[in-house]
């Protein structure tokens, strides 16, 4: 399969940058409440993200995570002021990345390389910016071009329409096993980075690879 792959596709959130990484902000404003919080926010992120593209009511992701922390803030009987909701949504723009990423980004060169995601690109280019990953990426796709969602398979048609291969050239990586169900289906070479050791969800469809973390896709180089 290595020989037939053109582009390597990487999901962001989970896959790149740790989504949890928000934890310490958190617990810092709401004592006693930051994994409680971090754990729902993430959670409600990826349902608002799924309703609205089921009930055809696109909005930026930056909206859909905002409308999120509230949601989770409310749950946890807190109250969210405007300071502290500014404050959180900017530890969003700073995201952990995860430690071998650069050196992987970097080893995969001159191949194609692009980030997929459902962010959208105000959330995503500070992240990009913050860790110089445009020196090894050609490009950034996210959901805001067609506004569509992952895992809708008119969203990766995005990453055919940007790059300019066939979906058999792809391997696209992801960490969600919802992102690589959609993957697969759509007809990507998949591999799952799954960095904590989950169970893939049972629909018949499974991934082409599952490596613990994205060292395990250099075997394709």
């Amino acid at each position: 399969m290595t020989e037939n792959i053109k582009a390597y596709v990487f999901d962001a959130y989970g896959t790149l940058f740790d989504v949890y990484s928000v934890f310490e902000e958190v617990e810092d404003i709401f004592p006693d409440k930051g994994e409680e919080i971090s754990q729902l926010w993430r959670q409600k992120q990826i349902e608002y993200s799924f309703i609205r593209e089921l009930i055809g009511r696109y909005r930026p992701f930056s909206q859909v995570t905002k409308e999120a922390l509230q949601f989770a803030c409310e749950q946890a009987g807190v109250s969210l002021n405007k300071e502290q909701e500014i404050r959180l949504m900017k530890k969003y723009n700073e995201l952990t990345l995860y430690p071998e990423v650069k050196d992987v980004l970097h080893q995969l060169n001159p191949k194609q390389k692009a980030i997929f995601s459902n962010g959208s690109s105000d959330m995503l280019n500070p992240l990009i910016e913050r860790y110089s990953l445009m020196n090894d990426l050609d490009s950034l796709i996210t959901a805001d071009l067609r506004k569509f969602y992952k895992p809708v398979p008119a969203s990766y048609m995005t990453v055919i329409e940007t790059l300019h291969v066939k979906r058999e050239n792809v391997l696209f990586m992801s960490s969600n096993s919802w992102d690589i169900i959609g993957a697969k289906s759509f007809g990507f070479n998949t591999a799952w980075i799954n960095r904590g050791g989950k169970v893939m969800d049972k629909l018949g469809i499974d991934p082409d690879f599952v490596y613990k973390d994205l060292t395990g896709i250099l075997d394709h180089v």
